[in-house]
């Protein structure tokens, strides 16, 4: 069984403030079972994006996992709020969590696949 969604935001923006890291919610989305987007903000007009594995992923049905978005490069601050923005429409319980990280530093060591 998966922690609810407002849990493990709630834990994770915690983890990074006590590694020095400043991490918002920008979008708070349903509070059980709503997929969580993380935007690292590079703070020079970029941005990278991790979004939800794929359920049918290995471990995915019970343990949430992560995904790079543009092939986990970096990309214009605009492309990814239109990307989010579109996500948002599609499924209105999605959460956002913003990261500030000039060195790309996300925090989700041990989460990531290659979906």
């Amino acid at each position: 069984m998966r922690l609810k969604s407002e849990i493990w935001v709630k834990a994770y923006v915690r983890r990074l403030a006590s590694a020095g890291q400043q991490a918002y919610v920008v979008r708070h989305g349903d509070d059980d079972a709503g997929a969580i987007y993380i935007r690292i903000n590079l703070l020079d007009g970029t941005s990278s994006l991790f979004g939800p594995a794929p359920a049918s992923l290995s471990g995915a049905e019970t343990d949430r996992r992560w995904v790079a978005h543009f092939k986990g490069e970096a990309r214009v601050d605009m492309e990814v709020d239109a990307y989010l923005e579109r996500e948002a429409r599609t499924d209105p319980d999605l959460w956002i969590v913003e990261v500030e990280s000039r060195n790309g530093a996300h925090g989700l060591e041990g989460w990531l696949t290659d979906a």
